[in-house]
């Protein structure tokens, strides 16, 4: 029998989960978001929210947002 891996919640774990909800997210927060190209890498672009583009309240890879200048992706953490 192949032993079980468990994967303990890290703080940035947390953080993620907290702003993983529409209603936590409004326009002018700053906030860190992953842009489409940038996926692989986990580069983070810092900006403010012009606009949320999740109609959902909730979503597995993040709320997508615009940015006040023009980027859009999705929310990885608020500042």
């Amino acid at each position: 029998m192949k032993p079980s891996t468990v994967r303990y919640a890290t703080i940035d774990d947390m953080v993620k989960l907290a702003v993983a909800l529409r209603k936590d997210l409004k326009p002018g927060d700053e906030v860190e978001i992953i842009l489409k190209k940038d996926q692989r890498t986990g580069t983070l672009t810092r900006g403010i929210v012009d606009r949320l583009l999740t109609s959902k309240p909730k979503h597995t890879r993040g709320i997508k947002v615009r940015l006040q200048d023009g980027q859009v992706g999705r929310v990885d953490r608020k500042v």
